[in-house]
């Protein structure tokens, strides 16, 4: 009968914290999104309601949100979305309001070993969350963030930058020596590439269509800039080489390259093609390696992060090298969190006119 008691009591408290958590926030919150797929004009407002918040869930208030490629993939349908209404982006930063109210994940060393307290912040990689509110599970796709990172600039970096480290340690591990090739490499991802590489003593060359950015890329590592408008890729990257190729190859365009890249590569050497700006790469005969015994890998980010333990790992790598400088997060603008806001900031970055991180300010820090 105690035990019966004490677990009616621990329901009760539990359900009155709930209720005066839910009681301090709206019925329903603001989105951007879809509703279907489509062209930029299927992007809108969307009213929401607030999140379902579980016993073992972090209720975070959205600061900024990241915008990527993968957010156009979806909008259009070449990913097709998990859900509908959909709002547009996985990649977010914010501050925690609510921890979970299941006493033994507060109690376990696990919980209290990644540091997570009401005002700390966090970004967060979950496909629809770009609205006020996300309710995300403590052990989940979550990254806690130092305090002398700022929320905007953890927002631009954690998608991005996971990305990049895990293709430059687990896709294909960069050492000194080697000559990597990044596809435009003035990109969010492609900066990043490039400091992480040069960091680690290789040769970086790199593609990108303007002098502008080719000078941008120069600052942040890259040793060779090759203008793709203007100059042939293929020609000017076995000339740097002496005719030997590059040891690998990271390639987020897509269709476009795919094909040169396998003219330019060493023998053994590595393609990494990760992206699909230009459209997604057609099906590949495996007779196509042998010629050079190449490696052929299409990793996605969260497979880099499927635990707690390689989520806290490589967020702890990356904010550290962003704290000490080594790696710095290149922020082109900032959007309205608005329909329109979102609609501008997919433009811009499909149509080539940005470099470095989009972001959209969904509320004040």
């Amino acid at each position: 009968m105690r035990t019966t008691a004490l677990r009616i009591s621990h329901i009760v408290r539990h359900l009155s914290t709930s209720s005066r958590a839910a009681m301090s926030y709206p019925s329903t919150i603001k989105g951007v999104g879809i509703k279907q797929t489509g062209g930029l004009e299927a992007i809108e407002e969307l009213s929401l309601p607030f999140p379902e918040v579980k016993s073992t869930d972090l209720l975070v208030k959205i600061v900024y949100g990241g915008v990527n490629f993968i957010d156009t993939y979806m909008r259009s349908g070449l990913y097709p979305p998990a859900f509908l209404p959909l709002p547009i982006a996985k990649e977010v930063a914010g501050v925690i309001v609510e921890l979970p109210t299941d006493e033994s994940v507060l109690h376990s060393a696990a919980f209290k070993g990644r540091g997570f307290k009401k005002g700390s912040k966090v970004a967060i990689d979950v496909t629809g969350s770009l609205k006020e509110y996300v309710s995300v599970p403590w052990d989940g796709n979550v990254f806690p963030v130092p305090d002398d990172i700022p929320v905007r600039v953890a927002a631009a970096a954690i998608l991005q930058g996971i990305t990049a480290l895990g293709q430059v340690t687990e896709a294909y591990d960069v050492k000194k020596g080697d000559t990597v090739f990044i596809h435009t490499i003035a990109g969010g991802v492609g900066l990043l590439h490039a400091q992480i590489a040069k960091g680690r003593g290789a040769t970086v060359i790199g593609t990108t269509s303007t002098p502008e950015k080719a000078a941008l890329a120069k600052a942040h590592g890259a040793d060779h800039v090759i203008l793709y408008r203007s100059e042939n890729v293929v020609e000017r990257a076995l000339e740097i080489t002496n005719g030997e190729g590059v040891d690998v190859i990271y390639d987020g365009v897509g269709k476009d390259t795919f094909e040169d890249d396998f003219k330019y590569i060493k023998r053994k050497g590595t393609i990494v093609s990760f992206g699909n700006a230009s459209g997604p790469v057609p099906p590949v005969p495996l007779f196509k390696l042998t010629e050079k015994n190449v490696k052929l890998l299409r990793p996605t980010a969260v497979n880099w992060v499927t635990n707690v333990e390689e989520r806290d790992r490589y967020s702890a790598e990356l904010f550290k090298l962003v704290a000490s400088g080594e790696l710095k997060i290149n922020i082109f603008q900032d959007y309205p969190f608005t329909a329109e806001g979102v609609r501008q900031a997919q433009s811009d970055l499909t149509t080539g006119k940005t470099t470095g991180k989009l972001l959209i300010k969904v509320a004040d820090e």
